[in-house]
């Protein structure tokens, strides 16, 4: 199982490259311009190496506290803009979109205070299915 956190969980998938783990982590608690950062807790456990969202959701206790997960897969890490996999485990199904690092602050603040919908950032994904801002 998965950590109960009032965080929003950050888990490490992929364990290729230490390096851009490690510049996620820096850019994650890097606060933007305004001085906003995502509440996040880091989750650097080869137990979860390899899964998809699919197989991480049965891992998600029901006393979460925390309204969603992001997953630094083998995309995240091989990218400059470190686009994580964002799940809302609030939606039915549960929604996925990528979101660049430096947005992450955007969709874990506005969701956690129920600011926006999950919807919202969907819908203002580029072509690729990215949110990179509004």
């Amino acid at each position: 199982m998965l950590p109960s956190s009032q965080s929003t969980l950050l888990i490490r998938t992929d364990f290729s490259d230490q390096d851009a783990w490690e510049a996620l982590r820096t850019a994650v608690r890097t606060p933007n311009e305004d001085g906003f950062t995502a509440e996040a807790a880091f989750i650097d456990d080869r137990a979860y190496q390899g899964l998809e969202a699919q197989e991480i959701l049965p891992l998600v206790p029901e006393n979460r506290g925390h309204r969603l997960l992001a997953l630094a897969d083998g995309i995240t890490l091989a990218s400059p803009e470190m686009p994580l996999l964002v799940i809302d485990l609030e939606g039915e199904p549960p929604g996925l979109i990528r979101v660049v690092t430096a947005e992450f602050w955007s969709i874990e603040n506005n969701l956690s205070l129920y600011n926006m919908d999950f919807d919202e950032f969907a819908g203002s994904v580029d072509a690729d299915g990215t949110h990179r801002g509004f």
